[in-house]
């Protein structure tokens, strides 16, 4: 039989925003929104927990956030201070286990099934992590102990902020039977009005659904949903996880439409998202173009190249490409995007060393 793993999901509360705090005795206790100007068209990063209770959250328009919390206090992102506290946090999981799948700056796995201080007790390890994360960033985190990263993932947000939340392998179904839909990872808005359509509102009514049921509802994800409602994840915790994608977007201070203004944004965005990729050895197969219409209409288009590269001109030729598949420039534009996906490590053809 199988040993059981142990998983540590940790997610640190309103990171962003903790930091200000932290960092800024004034704005400790007050309702804070760490993103961009609303004059720029910016978006919320991350809020206090002061300020979510008046419905502002993460990725929400900046003008909008401030309408729902005109007290909020504006800070702007200082993302250097974010990324040393999240060096802390990593060397401190280190300490545990070499088994760490990053997510973001302020979340990932630890798998501490096999263990660098021998204990026994995942529960025991979330604990002293959580003490030592406190005490050297002065930060709260949360977590959640499991035997799969699902469940350590919904039970890491289940009791914040500084929660800490077990769901032992005979605690499972009776767990997920209780959990509403919406707090399922991986299932988004447009999933839950999905399966709310066909009467799934907690986890106990996804149950009920065959695997070709939900395929045939909700498509290639069907058997995903099938098996995170009988407690079932075989994901592995990943430390050479990468990332899916890369890339970047811009939203404009005012709205463009001229060609000229946006090929100029592919140009330097396709040469800058180069840089950012040689600098991490990676290389892309698909490119996406993104645009946002005046209407806050979104499109996206891609497009899939026979051999791996990070070479700034052929992804803004294929940006080009993509760009007459879109109203780019018949209607007006709001935000540009583009992003490389289907990354690789290896050297791309044409880059490598030659052989000695």
């Amino acid at each position: 039989m199988d040993k059981i793993r142990k998983i540590i999901h940790v997610d640190m509360d309103a990171f962003f925003a903790s930091v200000e705090q932290r960092d800024n005795p004034g704005l400790r206790g007050k309702p804070i929104i760490v993103g961009g100007s609303p004059e720029t068209r910016g978006v919320v990063s991350t809020a206090s927990y002061e300020a979510r209770k008046f419905g502002v959250h993460s990725a929400m328009p900046t003008v909008t956030a401030l309408k729902l919390c005109p007290q909020a206090i504006l800070v702007y992102p200082h993302f250097d201070r974010y990324v040393e506290a999240s060096e802390h946090i990593r060397a401190i999981f280190k300490e545990y286990s070499d088994l760490i799948e990053p997510l973001s700056l302020d979340e990932a796995y630890i798998d501490v099934t096999e263990n660098k201080k021998g204990m026994t007790s995942a529960t025991a390890i979330a604990k002293e992590i959580k003490a030592k994360i406190l005490k050297v960033t002065r930060l709260t985190s949360s977590a959640g102990v499991s035997y799969n990263k699902f469940l350590a993932k919904v039970a890491s947000g289940y009791k914040k902020p500084d929660g800490l939340t077990v769901i032992t392998p005979d605690k499972a179904l009776d767990f997920i039977a209780k959990l509403p839909i919406g707090k399922f990872y991986g299932v988004g808005p447009a999933t839950e009005k999905r399966m709310k359509e066909l009467g799934i509102h907690y986890g106990a009514d996804l149950m009920r659904f065959s695997i070709e049921e939900l395929t045939e509802h909700l498509g290639k994800s069907g058997s995903y949903y099938y098996n995170i409602a009988r407690g079932i994840d075989e994901r592995p915790v990943d430390p050479n996880w990468i990332r899916k994608s890369i890339g970047q977007e811009y939203t404009y201070p005012k709205d463009i439409y001229r060609t000229e203004e946006i090929e100029s944004y592919f140009r330097n965005a396709s040469r800058e998202l180069a840089e950012s990729m040689e600098r991490k050895k990676i290389s892309g197969k698909t490119v996406t173009i993104k645009v946002r219409y005046a209407n806050f209409d979104t499109v996206t288009r891609s497009k899939t190249i026979e051999t791996p590269t990070r070479d700034p001109e052929a992804m803004f030729q294929t940006a080009l490409v993509l760009l007459t598949k879109t109203d780019a420039g018949k209607q007006k534009v709001r935000l540009l995007g583009i992003s490389m996906s289907i990354l690789t490590d290896d050297e791309p053809d044409g880059q490598k060393e030659p052989a000695m």
